[in-house]
């Protein structure tokens, strides 16, 4: 009988596996303050579709599941589901405004999935996954 070990689920998202930018952690902050009572955190998720293949984004949510791993800054908290995980290993949330428009911008999501990082329908290049927020 094999003793595999398995490999150790970690409940939290390390620095390396995501990283958020001062204006993007100011961004959260700010959206949780203004948030319903019942929100607890801000989700980040996966889903097909989009000029990458993936579109990433984010919704609000009442908290973490058992099985999500959690990034906590001050004054908001980022849950991401294990699939979620997958693809955003070496990610860099950013946050823009430029006039009137606003976006969470994805950079290097495209490392775990090897794609070439352009995003030609969104008018973003050099690693961009997101073209705008869930909110």
């Amino acid at each position: 009988m094999s003793t595999a070990t398995m490999p150790e689920y970690s409940s939290q998202v390390s620095e390396s596996q995501m990283h958020l930018t001062p204006p993007a952690e100011a961004k959260m902050a700010e959206l949780m303050a203004d948030a319903d009572a019942d929100i607890r955190a801000i989700r980040v998720f996966v889903s097909g579709g989009g000029c990458s293949g993936l579109t990433y984004g984010m919704t609000y949510a009442e908290g973490p599941t058992p099985y999500d791993s959690v990034l906590e800054g001050e004054g908001f908290k980022i849950v991401v589901d294990p699939v979620a995980m997958g693809y955003l290993q070496g990610c860099e949330v950013d946050f823009h405004q430029k006039g009137l428009g606003a976006s969470f911008v994805f950079n290097n999501v495209f490392q775990s999935v090897g794609g070439s990082g352009v995003c030609g329908g969104c008018g973003g290049a050099g690693g961009g996954g997101g073209c705008g927020s869930g909110f």
